[in-house]
């Protein structure tokens, strides 16, 4: 069977006429694999290769048919049902078919090359949701929300992809960009035609839009820190000295053997790292070597990666171990997590009652202190409904329900609202209307490339490379 070559596109969509094909599902055995067909001759492509009980050119739209993949020889690859779906009523506005067939790597291979070998094109990566982009289905934020969709890590993750997918983000940015874009067209007709009998617009009005915009576009802004929790998760340093149990925190939280667990100090020489949701709160967990003086060039390494990992992180998670006491390294340790945010559990509490915990809160006022035992689970549902609290949906700055996720949006918005800034204070300093004008048209620039209605060809071909193929 021939190989799958390369679209002749070279990695250019040029040419959407073409119908493209892709295993839409993850490579890998499983229960089914699903390849999309999309394009005007879908359904005629994937009846050559189809045996059924009747033409699939005879389908009605949204129908299964049940049938068999045959080869060129007419022996049968795969049992499969076929889904036809008919423009414009499917995701990228183009005829579509998705094939089922049973999963695994060789069936869903031979099953691609069958419709190659009959005039389909290898999709690449992305392709179909940039048909949907470029035939008007969804615009560019949406289609960003698809892969967040994909990726998304907890249930929070999930529906603000969702809510961004349904196109609340791009209202907002429509609304905003189409006020500006109203109010610079005014005010170039006012430029162009000062002789004219025409309704002037005045200083007053510019700099209010000026200003109203640039407030709901910070609005925007502010969600962006909430948006980098959803998106990336919760930076979480797990810090203390050698043997307190760090890693059998980690180990609990994502309850696997993530981390070796050892009586001997210094068994963590570098700093792993595991996502973990805990009270429906997705934590980037690093599992830090334990800090202190040593003679070991490795650890000695480990250590010094575990002060960055301390510096980089949005929480540091210092463990105490509760059935000693709480000794001057452990409140050095501590001091290296000033300034941030920080939740103490004193670890081991299964072997019995100590002071530490309330030494840990003489000694530290501003620390959360828990106490927990990583060998029995004890305290970790206490702990779980912490972090719920200090990072759950209730405490998410939201806008109106949009949360701002993406970097490229964000980038966007800086963009927007310091142009906005810029001509509010040119008028505010007397400057001519037209230098203002300037200003306003970039900020509905900057907001027309979160949607795409501004945007150049090259973003565009990056923002859909960095999907998967078949999506």
């Amino acid at each position: 069977m021939e190989k799958i070559k390369p679209a002749e596109a070279g990695g250019e969509y040029t040419d959407i006429n073409k119908t493209i094909a892709a295993i839409s599902t993850p490579v890998g055995t499983g229960g089914i694999a699903v390849i999309r067909v999309s394009g005007e001759r879908a359904v005629q492509t994937v009846d050559m290769v189809f045996r059924g009980k009747e033409p699939l050119g005879q389908a009605p739209t949204h129908t299964v048919h049940y049938g068999h993949i045959i080869s060129a020889d007419a022996t049968v690859i795969d049992e499969v049902l076929v889904t036809v779906m008919r423009a414009p009523r499917t995701f990228t506005r183009e005829d579509v078919v998705e094939i089922s067939t049973h999963g695994g790597l060789a069936v869903s291979r031979m099953v691609l090359e069958r419709l190659i070998e009959a005039g389909a094109y290898p999709a690449e990566a992305g392709e179909f949701t940039k048909r949907a982009f470029l035939n008007g289905r969804i615009d560019l934020s949406q289609a960003e929300a698809v892969i967040d969709i994909i990726s998304a890590r907890t249930n929070e993750a999930q529906k603000n992809a969702q809510t961004q997918l349904a196109g609340t983000l791009s209202s907002k940015i429509d609304a905003l960009r189409e006020t500006l874009i109203s109010l610079s067209a005014r005010m170039q007709v006012a430029i162009d035609y000062p002789d004219e009998d025409l309704e002037n617009v005045t200083i007053n009005e510019i700099e209010r839009v000026c200003r109203d915009t640039l407030a709901a576009t910070r609005a925007l802004l502010d969600t962006a820190d909430s948006g980098r929790i959803l998106r990336e998760g919760i930076s979480t340093a797990i810090i203390g000295r050698p043997n307190v149990g760090k890693s059998s925190v980690l180990n609990i939280l994502s309850q696997t053997e993530k981390s070796i667990v050892t009586d001997i100090p210094g068994t963590t020489r570098d700093v792993v790292e595991e996502y973990v949701s805990v009270g429906g709160v997705m934590l980037r967990l690093l599992d830090t070597a334990g800090i202190r003086d040593t003679d070991d060039a490795v650890e000695k390494i480990g250590v010094e990666r575990s002060r960055k990992s301390i510096e980089e992180a949005d929480l540091a998670l210092a463990v105490i171990n509760g059935s000693s006491e709480f000794s001057d390294d452990d409140k050095a340790i501590l001091r290296l997590a000033d300034g941030k945010r920080c939740i103490v559990l004193v670890n081991k509490s299964d072997l019995g009652a100590s002071n530490t915990a309330d030494d840990v809160r003489d000694f530290c006022a501003d620390c959360d202190v828990l106490e927990v035992s990583a060998k029995t689970g004890a305290g970790f549902d206490v702990f779980a409904d912490r972090i719920a609290g200090l990072y759950g949906s209730g405490a998410l700055s939201q806008s109106g329900g949009v949360i701002i996720t993406n970097a490229r949006h964000r980038a966007a918005l800086s963009r927007a609202a310091e142009a906005l800034e810029k001509a509010a204070d040119a008028l505010v300093s007397g400057m001519p209307q037209d230098i203002a004008s300037i200003d306003i048209s970039a900020a509905a620039q900057a907001l027309g490339e979160i949607t795409g209605a501004a945007i150049a060809d090259d973003v565009v071909e990056n923002i859909f490379h960095n999907f998967c193929v078949g999506k």
